[in-house]
């Protein structure tokens, strides 16, 4: 396990007010950092075990004052007890290959991503990325990342994940899929492939982003049990008793 403590001095930043993505009429806040110099692994190592996720060569998390939905969320590799449903899914995927790739952009992912967007989120702003904005969702990034590549029995590709990997698990970071193919249920997938590949790299966690009950899109996360969600500076698992300690964020300096 790579060694936590900070090397260096990090500020840290609030954004202005935006309306939220995820909840209507709700304005969200973000506190934010640039992931950059010698010690970056490190620090987001540092970050993601404190709740914060990446985007880029950013990390993040909810800063939101009135607001405390949006809440960190990882699941626990060892200890995966599948649903039924997610057994059957599971096994209907069984067919698919997968590939773990660099986090190197192709034309082939960047058709998937247009379709998965145009067909699950047409109205969002990721549906207007062009290839050069996927190639920096992908590679603009300064930390250990890959992509994941899964294809059918007729070597097409069905799914990518975007994955990095910090000291005790996986960080699910963004992935898509063929909306053509629901009956597969490849997003649900993709995060039981991950738990499974997790535990075989002899790691503790996959990271899942952001659990948020009252979002249709975002409370399945709490379905891959049993899981770990982060509140008042440490993780707690379902009893709501700490399961280990935590390290301190460093010294954040806020300007609005």
């Amino acid at each position: 396990m790579r060694h936590q403590r900070l090397k260096s001095v990090h500020y840290f930043f609030t954004t202005a007010p935006l309306p939220c993505p995820y909840l209507p009429d709700r304005m969200e806040r973000r506190i934010v950092t640039e992931l950059a110099g010698r010690d970056v692994e490190h620090m987001h190592d540092a970050l993601s075990l404190s709740g914060f996720r990446r985007s880029h060569g950013i990390a993040y998390a909810p800063a939101c004052p009135t607001c405390d939905a949006c809440i960190p969320i990882r699941a626990l590799c060892a200890d995966y007890a599948p649903t039924r449903t997610q057994r059957r899914i599971e096994r209907a995927n069984s067919d698919l290959s997968w590939v773990e790739c660099p986090a190197q952009a192709t034309e082939e992912q960047y058709a998937l991503f247009a379709c998965y967007q145009l067909g699950r989120h047409g109205d969002g702003e990721m549906a207007k990325m062009d290839f050069d904005d996927y190639q920096a969702l992908v590679e603009d990034t300064p930390i250990e990342t890959q992509l994941v590549e899964f294809r059918s029995a007729d070597e097409k590709l069905v799914a990518v994940c975007l994955v990095d990997r910090i000291c005790d698990g996986l960080s699910a970071v963004y992935s898509f899929f063929d909306p053509d193919l629901d009956r597969r249920s490849l997003g649900t997938y993709m995060v039981i492939w991950l738990i499974r590949r997790g535990h075989e790299l002899g790691l503790r966690n996959v990271y899942m982003g952001f659990w948020i009950e009252a979002c249709g899109k975002m409370a399945y996360k709490s379905r891959f049990q049993p899981y770990e969600i982060y509140r008042d500076g440490q993780w707690l698992p379902g009893d709501g008793a700490p399961t280990e300690p935590q390290m301190a964020l460093p010294g954040i300096m806020d300007i609005a």
